[in-house]
C-alpha cells in the first residue's frame, strides 16, 4: 500500500484558533505565555533549565516498575523484546541527562478517537529526533494517562462505522479506576462482527480481547493495549493516580488548600489573554478534587469548612491537611494543576497537546512559577486526514486541489458550478459596469437637484442586489444540472468530516488498522512531523 502526504499551514484549514495559529507563526502576543520558543533553540534552552529543576527519579523509577511487574501478570507473565525496550527506557529515567517528551489523554475506551495514535506516534518521534539533536541526553516518549477523568460520556463511547458505542455502566467515579464489567464485554462482542470482516482485523482484535477481561481496571486495560501497540518503540506509560507519585505532589497540594493560590495566579494571565483571545479554562477557586473508592467530586471551601461537593463529607483545616497527608491518592488536581503535577513527576522537557490543551496550557505559566515547577515547551500534536483511494479518485475526478477539502460545501459547490458552467456565471463585470453607470447618473442628477444625489445612489444599490439575487439563481439553475458532482462532493466531505468534525476526533483506529494493518501506523510515523509544520493529508494509493 502506497501513502502521498500533502501538507498546508494550520491556519489555511480554518479549524484552529487565533491563539494556536499565533503561536505557531510567532504572532501577536501569543508568545507571551510561554516560557521557550517551540523550535530546537526552545528545546535547547529548556533542557538547561530543566536540569535546575530536579525529579524525585527514584520514585518514579520504583513506580513505572512496578506497574510494568503488574503488566506482566496480568498477561500471563509473558516477556518481550517490547517490554525489555521499555525496562531500559525506565531505567534512563533514573540518570539526570534523560528527559521526557509527554503527551497526555483519557483512557478512552479501545482508544477512542484517532488523535490517541496521532498524539503518542509524535511523542515517540519526538523524542527519536532530540536523541538526534542532542545525543549527551536521553529522551523518553512518554503516555500520561488522564486516568483520573470522571466524563463517562466522552471518554466511555467510541464510534465505529459510522455508529457510536457507549459503555453503560453503573460504575461511577475516575474513570481508570472502574473495572470491566460484563457491559463492557457485551459491547466488545457487538464489535467483533465488525473486526473480523476486516482483512487485518482479527489479529488487531485479539489486543483488544487480552487488554479488556473482566475484572482488569480501566487502567490496567489501556495500559495493556497501548504497549501492546507502541511498546517497541520503547513508549512509557505513566498511570498518575498512584500513592507514591502523589506524595511528590502534597507541598503543593498543600498549598492549594490553604491559599487557594492557582486561582490567584491565573487572574493577571486571563485579563491578558482574554484582551486578544479565547479563554479556554478559568478554573476554580480551589482547584483540587477528592477522590474515595466510586467519588470524584469538587473540594470547596465554604468559611473555614472544606466541603466535598454533592456529599455529607466535610473536613476542617487540620482535618483535610491530615488526610492529605495520610492518603495523597485521595486528592486529584483538575485542569488548573494538573500539567504541574505532570512536570512535578516527570522530567519533562516538551509537552504535546491539541489546540485546545495547548490554550489551557498557555493560562499556567505563572502557576508553575508559584510553586517552583519547570514550564515545558508546548508543541501542538500532529493532524492528519486519512482519504480512501475511491474518494481520493472522485476527488480528482471533480478537479479540486486536496487542500481544498477544508472549504465548506457551499463554497465547494458554486465553485465546482462556476468551474464547469458553459457560461460565465459570475455578474462581477456586469455589477461593476452598473455601479459605474449610476455613478455617472448620480453626477448628472446632482447638478439639477442635490437631494436627487441619494436618490440615485439608492436606485443603484437596489439594482446592485437584484443582479447578485439573478447571480445566485444563475448558479442555483446550474447546479441541477449538476447533481450528480454535487451530490458527490456532499457524500466526499460527509465521509471525510464525520458530524461536520475532523475525522481524527471521530472515527476509531479499527477503521484503519483493520483494512490496512501496521502499514496505517507507519504512514503515520513515517509523516509525523517532529516540529510542527502544517495539517498533513494523507491519500491512500492503489
Amino acid at each position: 500500500m502506497k501513502f502521498k502526504a500533502t501538507t498546508i499551514p494550520y491556519r489555511a484549514t480554518g479549524l484552529f484558533s487565533p491563539l494556536v495559529n499565533d503561536y505557531l507563526e510567532a504572532k501577536g502576543t501569543a508568545q507571551d505565555f510561554v516560557a521557550y520558543t517551540p523550535n530546537i533553540a526552545g528545546i535547547k534552552k529548556a533542557i538547561e533549565q530543566r536540569k535546575k529543576s530536579p525529579t524525585n527519579r527514584k520514585v518514579l523509577v520504583e513506580v513505572l516498575n512496578q506497574k510494568y511487574d503488574q503488566l506482566v501478570i496480568h498477561s500471563k507473565g509473558e516477556k518481550s523484546p517490547a517490554l525489555d525496550t521499555v525496562r531500559a527506557n525506565i531505567q534512563l529515567l533514573g540518570k539526570e541527562n534523560t528527559f521526557t517528551i509527554t503527551t497526555a489523554h483519557q483512557p478512552n475506551l479501545f482508544t477512542g478517537p484517532l488523535y490517541f495514535f496521532y498524539k503518542i506516534i509524535h511523542a515517540i518521534q519526538l523524542a527519536a529526533e532530540l536523541k538526534k539533536q542532542f545525543p549527551e541526553n536521553n529522551f523518553v516518549p512518554v503516555y500520561y494517562m488522564g486516568s483520573e477523568d470522571a466524563d463517562i460520556a466522552e471518554v466511555g463511547s467510541f464510534t465505529i462505522g459510522g455508529l457510536t458505542h457507549q459503555w453503560k455502566t453503573k460504575q461511577t467515579g475516575a474513570i481508570g479506576r472502574m473495572k470491566v464489567d460484563d457491559g463492557l464485554l457485551q459491547l466488545l462482542q457487538n464489535i467483533e462482527g465488525y473486526w473480523a470482516v476486516k482483512p487485518a482485523g482479527k489479529e488487531a482484535f485479539e489486543v483488544l480481547k487480552e487488554a479488556y477481561q473482566k475484572g482488569n481496571t480501566i487502567i490496567e486495560a489501556t495500559l495493556s493495549l497501548v504497549h501492546a501497540y507502541f511498546g517497541k518503540y520503547g513508549l512509557v506509560v505513566i498511570q498518575p493516580d498512584d500513592a507514591a507519585l502523589k506524595s511528590l505532589f502534597t507541598n503543593v497540594m498543600e498549598k492549594e488548600l490553604i491559599s487557594q493560590f492557582s486561582h490567584k495566579a491565573i487572574q493577571p494571565t486571563l485579563k491578558k489573554l482574554s484582551a486578544n483571545y479565547h479563554v479556554q479554562s478559568e478554573g476554580r477557586e480551589l482547584n483540587l478534587f477528592y477522590l474515595k473508592d466510586d467519588l470524584r467530586a469538587r473540594i470547596e471551601l465554604k468559611g473555614e469548612v472544606y466541603n466535598i461537593v454533592d456529599t455529607n463529607i466535610n473536613f476542617t483545616q487540620t482535618e483535610i491537611l491530615k488526610e492529605l497527608k495520610d492518603h495523597p491518592e485521595r486528592f486529584s488536581p483538575n485542569v488548573i494543576l494538573r500539567g504541574v503535577y505532570q512536570e512535578t513527576i516527570l522530567p519533562g522537557v516538551v509537552f504535546i497537546g491539541g489546540g485546545g490543551e495547548l490554550a489551557y496550557w498557555m493560562e499556567l505559566k505563572n502557576v508553575f512559577e508559584e510553586v517552583g515547577v519547570h514550564y515545558p515547551v508546548l508543541e501542538l500534536r500532529n493532524s492528519f486526514l486519512f482519504i480512501k483511494e475511491k474518494q481520493c479518485s472522485q476527488w480528482d475526478s471533480l478537479e479540486f486541489e486536496q487542500a481544498e477539502l477544508f472549504k465548506t460545501t457551499l463554497d465547494l459547490e458554486i465553485a465546482f458550478v462556476k468551474k464547469q458552467a458553459k457560461e460565465n456565471l459570475a455578474l462581477t463585470e456586469h455589477i461593476a459596469a452598473l455601479n459605474k453607470l449610476y455613478e455617472s447618473i448620480q453626477q448628472d442628477v446632482i447638478k439639477i437637484d442635490a437631494s436627487l444625489g441619494d436618490h440615485a445612489l439608492n436606485l443603484s444599490i437596489q439594482a446592485q442586489k437584484k443582479l447578485e439575487l439573478l447571480e445566485k439563481k444563475m448558479v442555483r439553475a446550474e447546479k441541477r444540472k449538476q447533481h450528480t458532482s454535487i451530490n458527490r462532493i456532499h457524500t466526499i466531505k460527509a465521509e471525510l468530516f464525520p458530524n461536520n468534525s475532523l475525522q481524527e476526533r471521530v472515527e476509531n483506529f479499527s477503521e484503519w488498522v483493520g483494512v490496512y494493518d501496521w502499514a496505517w501506523v507507519e504512514a503515520i510515523m513515517e509523516n509525523s512531523k517532529t516540529m510542527h509544520s502544517g495539517f498533513t493529508i494523507i491519500a491512500i494509493e492503489p
